[in-house]
């Protein structure tokens, strides 16, 4: 460069960028050179995606090229593809919804016809697959996705296959796979949206994936309908065939299988509220069996079913005409709690009210649809003639009843009466109610003078009880009117007050001395209260308890003379079953009403019979015998079945608030109690209210409705039973007391200290006993010599008898011996209540 020149600032720089460039060198010419190759290179270089189009003028240049559209489909669906990957991947199923999986409680009758469903929301037992008849696999893959065995859980071929026969009018199979209704049916809504069709794809894509084939298959039998209310298949199977689901045939499941296609119009019995004419029973039924054909013939084409087995299955499987809705009103709700709360009690797989509340549970009952429908039939009959509240409105109201009925032979109750309505009176009659159970209690008090015997009353009491004497029916005991009550050593029984005991019968009627046997046929308190005693009441209390009576706080207190005339209140499921030990030669089996229970189609709980030898036949005999005398000749007679053997014990408390028959054959023990009871079921201490002039009666008895209602039961529940004698009791026991005397003995004078107020009603002349034709007069027995002799009778003798007893009317112009509570010394009149409501204190009573 020369001097004075002035630099040039481009010239070195400039060469390196066109170095970089790949200029290589310098070209002449100058700068205007330079940039003219430039543009020259840009104006030649291709552009990723051409648009608008180079090269191209006026609207041709934006018309996108073949080319274009396809590279940019392409990638669309890459994209979606990617999308689709990654929701996929993402995609969780959703635990099937709770409708879904809800099940509800089935209760069985005892011949194994459904009750009702209750407990649930939903119709529904579900099974495991295992439990699910392969014919009813095969019948509904054939029928609804023949490739699910092998698909991923969507069928494309299957869609098509759906779409072309639909086209030409065919039947079809759905186009929608098993996998696809299955997560239709539980994880997902019903609406029809483009939202839930996407959701159900991918859904059915992973479950497909993730999911087993069995598990599959066994939700979706689980959660389909089959119509008349029943979800999954156990449920259906009841419903259609009043069988289990494993029961089912090949022709049953093809069935059944049709019924997934819309049950609405494949149930032969019809479905008028849906259409009249499309679904009538006669469409419904041609429809039916034009698929039940088609699905066995497609069992044949896909190799699942031979030609040989197809050719056995020529009738339509028809099934069974549906059952109406049971309702928990009625006797129904009483029997499900019982039930319900027998199962809680005796399972011993734990199973607690809360997990039975989510149902599931297939609860098989011992219940006898027809025996209930007929207990309910006696009593209302005797509630519609006779009990009027509008007519008597202070005599007739809360006005209740209650019965049960066990089989001797087993324990198992067969029926049972709660109260006129469970939805509307919910206390259970047939459980304790509080209603004491008076002379019905006898019996007990006669099994244990016979089973431990009278105490020695000349030893001291640690002797006394190792020295007894063994107590026949035939023994002597006296049957005066009030009674004074001794220890067993003969000194008079005193309270904590030191006040006596003074023992009344029913009407203050004396009977002077009488055997244990008349005693029980009239009733009279007075000899029973005093066996009570000799023997020792906590004995009493074991027989009962021993027979089947249970020592709750329905037992009352045994420490006091009443306890042996009924104070206690236990129900009459118990005096039932306590009854039935009698009836058994002393076999003694606790009642029990659920024989079964299933949940998922297992068994989970089985009744298994225990009998225990609570009393010596020739003891349970003899009981029996002298309660048969009872309704033969006794307060019992309207309980009388004519060709058949019946034992029975009537029972009437004090205030007359309750009123009892207990009865036997040897088949059937029931018991039935009628009461009056304040009608506010909020109240714990409820008090029971006196029926003197309900129904139009003087007072009512154990013989009185009652005894009329067991009858009329008992006569039904026995036709068809084969006519069974009762044993011949055997002589037991040695005849303790005193030998009666010839004449008459009068009623006892009150002391200075006990009331001299005379009875509304003067106490009757003592009579003497007529003995059952069956007693054979003992050498001392002069009354029954007397009688047989054609000595003084009992009262009027009416039709025969010697007892002052009708052979029917309600009474029987009896009284059985109401719990009576007899008098102390010291009151008033004479007499005490104990507690107003029945309870009993140590002076309540029972006869």
């Amino acid at each position: 460069m020369e001097h004075g020149e002035e630099p040039s600032y481009g010239g070195r720089a400039e060469a390196r960028r066109a170095a970089q460039r790949g200029g290589g060198r310098r070209r002449g010419g100058g700068d205007g050179a330079g940039h003219e190759g430039r543009s020259h290179e840009n104006s030649g270089k291709k552009r990723m995606i051409d648009y608008p189009r180079a090269g191209k003028y006026g609207f041709r240049r934006w018309v996108p090229s073949w080319k274009l559209v396809s590279g940019l489909c392409l990638g669309f669906l890459g994209l979606m593809m990617g999308a689709a990957g990654i929701a996929y991947a993402l995609v969780v199923p959703p635990e099937p919804k709770d409708l879904a999986t809800a099940q509800n409680n089935v209760y069985y009758w005892a011949d194994d016809t459904q009750m009702v469903a209750t407990g649930g929301s939903v119709n529904r037992q579900s099974l495991e697959y295992a439990q699910i008849p392969v014919a009813m696999r095969n019948a509904v893959i054939s029928a609804e996705n023949k490739s699910f065995e092998d698909d991923r859980g969507i069928d494309p071929m299957g869609i098509a296959r759906a779409f072309y026969n639909m086209a030409k009018g065919g039947d079809t199979q759905g186009g929608s796979t098993i996998t696809q209704q299955y997560v239709k049916n539980s994880m997902l809504t019903q609406d029809q949206t483009v939202t839930r069709k996407v959701k159900e794809l991918f859904i059915t894509l992973k479950v497909g994936e993730t999911v087993k084939k069995n598990k599959v298959m066994e939700g979706y039998l689980n959660v389909s309908y089959y119509g008349r209310g029943a979800s999954g298949l156990q449920a259906a199977a009841r419903a259609y065939y009043g069988i289990d689901a494993t029961e089912l045939d090949a022709s049953q499941c093809a069935f059944l299988a049709t019924l997934l296609k819309g049950a609405s119009y494949y149930d032969p019995a019809g479905a008028p509220d849906v259409d009249p004419v499309k679904a009538s029973a006669k469409e419904n039924t041609r429809r039916a069996k034009a698929r039940w054909e088609w699905i066995l013939d497609e069992q044949v084409k896909d190799g699942r079913m031979s030609a040989a087995e197809r050719a056995k299955y020529k009738t339509f499987p028809m099934p069974k005409p549906p059952q109406k809705d049971a309702k928990l009103g009625g006797q129904t709700g009483y029997l499900v709690d019982l039930a319900t709360k027998y199962f809680l009690a005796h399972n011993e797989q734990g199973v607690t009210e809360k997990e039975l509340a989510r149902g599931g549970y297939e609860i098989h009952t011992t219940f006898d649809e027809d025996k209930v429908k007929q207990l309910e039939k006696s009593i209302n009959a005797v509630y519609d003639a006779k009990i009027d509240p509008k007519k008597r409105p202070d005599k007739d109201t809360h006005v209740e009843f209650g019965g049960a009925s066990v089989d001797t032979k087993t324990g198992a109750i067969i029926a049972t009466y709660g109260g006129r309505n469970a939805t509307e009176h919910y206390t259970n009659n047939a459980d304790a109610t509080g209603a004491q159970v008076g002379s019905t209690f006898k019996p007990f008090v006669l099994a244990a003078g016979m089973k431990y015997g009278k105490r020695d009353p000349k030893l001291p009491a640690d002797q006394g009880q190792s020295d007894r004497t063994l107590v026949s029916p035939k023994s002597i005991y006296n049957g005066d009117n009030k009674l004074k009550i001794t220890e067993y050593n003969d000194q008079v029984w005193q309270n904590e007050d030191g006040e006596q005991w003074l023992q009344t019968n029913d009407g203050d009627k004396s009977y002077g001395d009488i055997t244990l046997r008349y005693a029980m046929q009239e009733s009279a308190n007075s000899p029973y209260v005093q066996l009570g005693m000799d023997v020792g009441t906590d004995k009493v209390k074991d027989v009962a308890v021993a027979a089947g009576l249970r020592d709750d706080d329905y037992m009352a207190d045994s420490t006091v003379p009443s306890y042996s005339i009924g104070t206690s209140s236990p129900s009459a499921i118990r005096m039932a079953g306590s009854y039935a030990t009698f009836a058994t030669s002393g076999k003694q089996r606790e009642p029990f009403s659920v024989s079964e229970v299933k949940h998922k189609g297992e068994v989970i709980y089985k009744h298994e019979t225990v009998t225990k030898n609570a009393l010596e036949s020739v003891i349970s005999d003899n009981v029996t015998d002298v309660l048969k005398n009872v309704v033969e000749n006794g307060t019992g007679t309207p309980a009388r079945i004519p060709g058949r053997d019946v034992a029975g014990k009537t029972g009437t408390t004090d205030g007359n608030k309750s009123a009892w028959f207990v009865g036997y054959t040897p088949q059937i023990s029931t018991a039935v109690s009628m009461f009056r009871m304040d009608d506010d079921e909020t109240q714990k201490n409820r008090e029971f209210l006196e029926m003197y002039g309900t129904g139009g009666e003087k007072s009512i008895h154990g013989a009185s409705f009652p005894a009329q209602i067991w009858h009329d039961y008992m006569v039904e529940a026995m036709k068809g039973k084969k006519v069974i004698d009762f044993p011949e009791p055997q002589p037991y026991g040695e005849v303790v007391g005193e030998k009666p005397t010839p004449s008459p003995t009068p009623s006892p004078t009150p002391s200075p200290s006990e009331s001299t107020e005379e009875p509304e009603t003067p106490s009757p002349t003592p009579t003497t006993p007529s003995p059952s034709p069956s007693e054979t007069c003992q050498p001392l027995d002069w009354e029954c010599k007397n009688n047989q002799n054609g000595g003084s009778t009992n009262g009027n003798n009416t039709g025969g008898t010697t007892d002052g007893t009708t052979d029917g009317g309600t009474d029987a112009g009896t009284t059985d011996g109401g719990t009576d509570t007899g008098t102390t010394t010291g009151t008033t009149d004479g007499t005490t209540t104990g507690e107003e409501n029945g309870r009993g204190g140590i002076f309540g009573g029972g006869g």
